[in-house]
């Protein structure tokens, strides 16, 4: 392993964010949900679509759609984790799920109405191949960073990303708001396009990560029958050494219901803001263009609040600002008031997650050799409060017939999350 805090390496590892956003920003965030809010709410049907067969409103379908690759990440990763761990060879998982999610989403080009089992086929895969990616990237910083570091590295991290995917969204902005400047008449193409570039700039960024990160064990063994159950293990061995580590016990439990609410907000956001306030393509692609850059100053800001108040401090002011921004998503009916919104959304949204990634990489027993086990129950616990948090919002939703009811849900997520870190308000960082 490479001394730590070269920044040669954190650079490179930070660029593994700059990849990946991309497919966050425009598939999750702007241009994938209203595309596909767009050609699934026909005047015969209405917002109801059929998915093998099964009716769904178009929404909760791509909510629920989400919801399952995340529960397929949670039964695999630690299975491939456990595997990484034992061969010394994480990066290798890391190529692999970079390359599937790249194909997945230069497959969803081919997304229209008529092939809609394909297009969400390919955005179920797209985000199995993201949160693979981002598993074994998470475990690389108690590696490349002292823990006095790992605050300002995961900022970085999450600030390169918040750059790239800016950057690529800009360039599928022109595409989407002006197809007549290149001869385009098809309107579905530049929304098309832009999943293919997506694809593009995910598979190609990422090799500057591949090229200096630690290099993984070439000796690559047959799979035997115990992986499956020495991949549990893995977890049940670290939920052990969990328990006896206080502030640890302690945070995790905070940090999965809060992640309810953060991470069904970033994934349905875009969904509520075409469907409820009906913003169309373009505002709703500069609504989060808001957030993403203010989201790298709410990044950076938080990394030094923490070292002047400390993370755990921080978070309960974050976590109280994320209530209030649900109570204002509520009666939020107009465009100007989502601006708003999503300008103070963006501002905690980078913070919580750099400060929650590092906040639990510095206090993982020191010297750890099994680091991606540890960030392994870590990914679990994000990415099950992920398949709670979409599967209740789209069951609301389908329920109720409105977005806004199922926002009070995740309300009460934070404020659970909120109790839980209060009862860490005395613990003080080092």
């Amino acid at each position: 392993m490479e001394q730590k805090n070269d920044k040669k390496v954190i650079r490179s590892w930070a660029f593994f964010d700059w990849a990946n956003s991309a497919y966050n920003l425009v598939i999750t965030s702007t241009i994938f949900p209203a595309y596909y809010t767009i050609i699934t709410t026909t005047k015969e049907h209405g917002d109801q679509v059929i998915f093998f067969g099964h009716q769904f409103t178009n929404t909760a379908l791509s909510n629920y759609a989400l919801s399952f690759a995340y529960l397929i990440m949670v039964i695999l990763m630690p299975i491939l984790t456990s595997m990484a761990d034992y061969r010394g060879n994480k990066k290798v998982f890391m190529k692999l799920f970079t390359y599937i999610g790249g194909i997945a989403c230069m497959g969803l080009y081919f997304f229209k109405l008529d092939t809609l089992e394909l297009g969400i086929i390919c955005f179920v895969i797209a985000a199995i191949g993201y949160v693979g990616g981002v598993v074994f990237n998470n475990s690389y910083l108690p590696e490349i960073a002292t823990p006095d570091q790992q605050d300002k590295v995961s900022a970085k991290g999450y600030s390169y990303g918040y750059v790239g995917s800016v950057l690529l969204q800009l360039i599928c902005f022109v595409f989407v708001l002006k197809p007549e400047l290149f001869g385009i008449t098809d309107l579905s193409f530049p929304p098309r396009l832009s999943f293919l570039l997506v694809g593009l700039w995910w598979i190609g960024f990422a090799q500057i990560s591949f090229r200096k990160l630690p290099p993984g064990s070439p000796n690559y063994v047959a799979i035997n029958k115990h992986v499956i159950h020495s991949g549990f293990q893995e977890l049940a061995k670290v939920w052990k050494q969990l328990r006896h580590l206080e502030f640890l016990k302690k945070f995790l439990p905070a940090f999965f219901f809060y992640s309810m609410g953060v991470q069904t907000i970033m994934l349905a956001a875009a969904g509520f803001g075409e469907k409820t306030l009906n913003l169309g393509t373009a505002k709703l692609i500069a609504v989060i263009l808001i957030i993403q850059l203010v989201a790298i100053a709410g990044a950076m800001l938080m990394s030094r609040f923490a070292e002047k108040f400390g993370n755990v401090r921080v978070l309960i002011f974050v976590v109280f600002i994320w209530i209030g921004a649900c109570g204002c998503a509520y009666f939020v009916s107009n465009e100007y008031q989502f601006y708003a919104l999503a300008a103070v959304v963006g501002m905690i949204m980078g913070g919580i997650q750099s400060l929650s990634r590092s906040t639990y990489s510095k206090f993982l027993p020191a010297n750890t050799p099994d680091t991606a086990s540890f960030f392994s129950f870590y990914d679990v616990t994000e990415k099950l409060a992920i398949v709670i948090g979409l599967f209740s919002f789209a069951f609301i939703e389908e329920a109720t017939g409105s977005m806004r009811n199922s926002i009070i849900a995740l309300a009460s997520f934070f404020v659970i999350g909120l109790v839980f870190l209060l009862l860490l308000r005395k613990v003080e960082m080092k």
